[in-house]
C-alpha cells in the first residue's frame, strides 16, 4: 500500500509542477505578444508560437504524468500541427471565432509553415526542460 501512496503523492507533486509550468509559460507567451514592440525582432516573431507549444506540452504532462515523456511530446506536436492545419479551413463561423482575442490565441488566424517549425522547437525545448528537471529529482 505504501508504494501506491508514494506513487500517488509523487504524481500529485508532478501535476502541480506541470500546472505551474503551464501558467509560467502562458505568462511568458502573453508577454511576448504584449511587449513585442520592445523585444528583439527574432524573439517577437518566433517565441510566442514556441511558447504556446511549450504550454501545450506541459498541459499534456499535467494530464499524463504516468506516461512516458515522449508520449506528451508527440501529443503536443500532433495537437499543435492539427490546430495549424485547421487554419486552412476558412468557414465564416470559424473566421468570426478567430477574430476574438481568445479565438486568435487558441486557434490562430492563418496557416504558416514557419509555425510548424516554431511548434517543433517549442515542444522540443519543453521536453528537454522536463528531462533536465526530472534528472534533478
Amino acid at each position: 500500500m505504501s508504494i501506491c501512496k508514494e506513487c500517488s503523492s509523487s504524481r500529485w507533486r508532478a501535476r502541480v509542477a506541470y500546472i505551474v509550468a503551464v501558467f509560467v509559460v502562458m505568462a511568458f507567451g502573453l508577454g511576448s505578444r504584449a511587449f513585442a514592440d520592445v523585444l528583439p525582432i527574432f524573439v517577437a516573431e518566433h517565441f510566442g508560437d514556441a511558447l504556446w507549444a511549450c504550454m501545450i506540452y506541459f498541459g499534456f504532462r499535467t494530464c499524463y504524468t504516468h506516461k512516458k515523456i515522449s508520449f506528451s511530446l508527440w501529443c503536443s506536436l500532433v495537437f499543435c500541427f492539427a490546430i495549424e492545419a485547421s487554419q486552412l479551413y476558412q468557414a465564416d463561423w470559424i473566421k468570426s471565432l478567430r477574430e476574438t482575442t481568445l479565438g486568435a490565441l487558441v486557434l490562430g488566424k492563418g496557416f504558416l509553415t514557419a509555425d510548424l517549425v516554431r511548434y517543433t522547437a517549442g515542444s522540443a525545448v519543453a521536453t528537454l526542460l522536463d528531462l533536465a528537471w526530472r534528472k534533478r529529482l
